[in-house]
């Protein structure tokens, strides 16, 4: 396993549950593994469980650079990956993003619940505020998204917010999300 610290990094927020799709899982995988081929570290919420299991795994089979971050209220609850290059506990969910958002040069969104959507929408929202430029890619997994790019698209046809839709980048592949954010 590469254990060295890479100098490029993709923060990937996804859910710690499977889903009902098993091309979630597969997906997840895929990322992992184009991630790790490609010599780009990953940085991820830090669980062993779900789709955050499967992109680290991958990621690591192939030799990938993993970073797990992870509140110590969830490492208490026993789910935190020990398997992981580096493990970083915080104290809060709060500290826990900034330091994601800090190490990574780009952000790609897997499917997930209330969490995953709220990582998302706070580094667009941060980057709608100049806080960062980085890019955020949608991975819209057999059109998981579909329905969340429609209520986008009236939120920006009303006006809410400012011509500012297109910074959220929409990818069908792992491939075709590595591609969007301009690392490879």
């Amino acid at each position: 396993m590469n254990h060295e610290r890479v100098t490029t990094s993709v923060a990937v927020f996804c859910a710690s549950a499977d889903g009902q799709l098993p091309e979630y899982r597969t997906a997840a995988e895929a990322l992992g593994r184009v991630l790790a081929r490609r010599n780009l570290g990953l940085i991820y919420g830090g669980g062993k469980t779900g789709l955050m299991a499967a992109v680290a795994d991958a990621a690591l089979a192939e030799g990938g650079h993993v970073v797990g971050v992870i509140p110590h209220v969830l490492v208490d609850l026993e789910v935190a990956h020990q398997g992981v290059s580096e493990l970083h506990v915080t104290s809060t969910m709060h500290t826990r993003k900034a330091l994601m958002a800090e190490r990574a040069d780009a952000f790609i969104i897997l499917p997930g619940g209330y969490g995953t959507l709220e990582e998302m929408f706070e580094v667009l929202a941060w980057q709608t505020l100049k806080i960062h430029a980085k890019p955020v890619v949608l991975l819209n997994v057999a059109g998981f998204y579909d329905t969340l790019l429609q209520f986008l698209d009236v939120c920006d046809a009303q006006g809410m917010l400012r011509g500012n839709r297109g910074i959220l980048l929409v990818a069908d592949t792992a491939e075709e999300a590595l591609q969007l954010t301009g690392l490879v």
